[in-house]
């Protein structure tokens, strides 16, 4: 490989080690092939990926590893476990060069509902669907066991191996055996308990299972609260830890359920020009393939036409012969292909899948595109500004207002300028407050923007494409009277309001004024915080040092002939105002010199005369 390729090489991986997820999930390193030459999970992909590129590998396998890698794939779960599960199941199916997990092709437990007249319930690595119904697999074996644990002692399902069924038991062929005097089981096998209640309290345990457990939790909280009353500490927390595991599990994964067999899920995100599907390979439960393709639109093309072209496109090039085909909706498919649109259940979950992780895909794109073009993010996020709020342009120009006070002493407020949504900050304005009396907020924010927008109509200057009121619906009301009821302006208003730990937590706009469905964990709404607690920061700031310097001020301050040195020079000789005060014309001449000393000392008996 020549210096250039290595460069194009690095300068690749690079933008892909920085737009990873900081999720759950498996990654894929791939040769010059196109092959798959190791797969593994991690918790967190973006961190766990960029430790092999980031640091010296003193393992000589490592080290062959990457400098082989030429692409890196990597398909999102929810959780750590179900990372765990998809790495075993892409192991299994590409064999990779460099992984050496899971080597003994080992599976995970499950458990087994069997299809019996009355069924038994065990832990199994070996699936038979003609058998039982199966659910799992499950990656930690503290959650099976509680699981069981907890059915046995609560359902007491029977353990045995007997073929029982209703005639038998009947004609009395079986007999109870240690478990039913050890009160593990109720002796369903002669006749002690009733089929009926069996099979409900079976049916019961396949809820708990599918993951239906508050009424579980309710019981077993109910359970721990007794125990602790009657003072039986010890049993009380030990139905603690059950109900702590219980709360801990999570029995229906994307990756866990066998009855699927053999689907292809597929779902499709739109932005722009682009078009992204993503496709998933699922059998009995799990993934055995994840791809995501990206069309160019030339025309207006439908989502149901772009997903019907991906479908047919990824069908065949992962040689799919899958007869059930999961989609978001309806689509134009062959007669020959049964089309599911879920709205719940297991299939709805691997819709979901696939749409995180078309999603992450399209953020993958959109995060590497804008690094190269740094003005795309930009124009992104004043557009989705625009959306949220139906402004009638981009907001090229933002403003945010701000007042400071101590209970109405040394009131100040302050104007920060967002052009581009960057800080122009030789925009930025300070304000004396003049005009208002005492600590109040919304006739000191009405005097600042009616100065400063009285004086950009008087200098014909660019207005605010958007004013945004570091407060709630109060001071978006009084902006408003200023710039629309006197100034006559059209001006967007919104606010940015506060909760009661003083966190920003809405945003407010319109009027009447309503609250904007805006993610606070969204990139923009993040922006708009910065953007507050800059103009926040401007007008504290500002507020301090009119503080300070009014705290500072003396007696001294106000007699000509003193400056900053003189002052200095005063106080470390005397200690105090009153002590330079009580010193005699001689001591003045002394230290600062006869015509200074005289005319300070002249100056401070006067103004005391003047006190008096």
């Amino acid at each position: 490989m020549t210096k250039e390729e290595k460069e194009q090489l690095q300068t690749y991986l690079k933008g892909i080690l920085a737009s990873l997820p900081e999720s759950p999930g498996s990654y894929q390193y791939l040769d010059e092939t196109g092959t798959i030459i190791y797969v593994g999970k991690a918790k967190n992909l973006k961190r766990r990926v960029n430790s092999y590129f980031n640091k010296e590998h003193h393992d000589r396998k490592t080290q062959l590893l990457v400098s082989k890698i030429r692409d890196i794939k990597y398909i999102v779960v929810n959780t750590e476990a179900d990372a765990l599960l998809l790495e075993n199941n892409l192991i299994k199916r590409y064999k990779p060069k460099y992984n050496i997990l899971l080597k003994d092709d080992k599976t995970y437990p499950s458990i087994c509902i069997t299809k019996e007249e009355f069924p038994r319930i065990f832990r199994t690595r070996n699936i038979d669907l003609k058998g039982g119904i199966y659910f799992g697999p499950y990656s930690h074996e503290g959650t099976i066991k509680a699981l069981l644990d907890f059915i046995y002692k609560v359902y007491k399902p029977r353990m045995c191996r007997e073929r029982l069924t209703e005639e038998g038991v009947e004609k009395g062929k079986f007999k109870v055996c240690l478990d039913y005097h050890m009160k593990k089981c109720q002796g369903p096998c002669v006749g002690k308990q009733t089929r009926e209640d069996y099979n409900k309290k079976i049916a019961e345990c396949k809820e708990i299972l599918k993951g239906n457990t508050s009424e579980v939790l309710h019981t077993l909280k109910e359970e721990m609260l007794t125990l602790a009353q009657q003072m039986r500490f010890e049993e009380a927390q030990k139905v603690k830890e059950k109900y702590d595991e219980l709360v801990q599990f999570k029995s229906k994964s994307e990756i866990v359920h066998p009855s699927n067999t053999n689907l292809d899920v597929f779902n499709i995100e739109i932005e722009g020009k682009n078009a992204y599907i993503n496709y998933l390979h699922v059998i009995q439960g799990s993934i055995t393939q994840a791809f995501t393709i990206e069309y160019k639109k030339s025309m207006d093309e439908s989502p149901e036409e772009l997903l019907r072209l991906g479908i047919v496109e990824l069908r065949e090039r992962f040689k799919s012969r899958s007869r059930e085909i999961v989609v978001p909706f309806a689509v134009d498919l062959p007669d020959d292909l049964v089309q599911t649109v879920p709205q719940r259940g297991d299939k709805r979950k691997l819709l979901e899948l696939s749409e995180k992780n078309v999603k992450q895909f399209k953020w993958d794109r959109i995060k590497q595109a804008e690094k190269l073009n740094p003005e795309q993010r930009t124009t992104r996020l004043m557009t989705e500004l625009k959306e949220a709020l139906h402004l009638p342009r981009l907001p090229h120009q933002i403003e945010l207002f701000d007042n400071s006070n101590m209970q109405g002493d040394d009131a100040v407020a302050a104007c920060v300028v967002f052009r581009q949504l960057r800080p122009a900050k030789s925009e930025y304005r300070k304000y004396n407050i003049k005009t208002v009396v005492g600590p109040d907020d919304y006739a000191s924010m009405q005097e600042v923007v009616r100065r400063r927008y009285t004086r950009l109509q008087e200098e014909e200057k660019p207005l605010s494409d958007l004013i945004i009121t570091d407060g709630g619906i109060g001071q978006m009301h009084c902006v408003r009277e200023v710039i629309e009821g006197e100034l006559h302006l059209d001006i967007p208003i919104a606010g940015l309001a506060k909760d009661n730990r003083h966190r920003t937590n809405e945003l407010i706009y319109g009027f009447p004024p309503q609250v904007i469905g805006l993610s606070t964990n969204s990139e923009l709404f993040h922006l708009l915080t910065r953007m507050q607690d800059e103009v926040h920061r401007f007008a504290i700031t500002f507020h301090k040092l009119k503080r300070s310097k009014r705290v500072a001020h003396s007696e001294l301050d106000d007699i000509h002939g003193i400056g900053k040195a003189t002052k200095s020079l005063l106080l470390k000789t005397f200690k105090s105002v009153k002590k330079i005060k009580e010193a005699d014309e001689a001591e003045l001449q002394s230290l600062l010199g006869r015509k200074k000393g005289s005319n300070i000392y002249h100056e401070l008996h006067a103004s005391a005369s003047n006190g008096e």
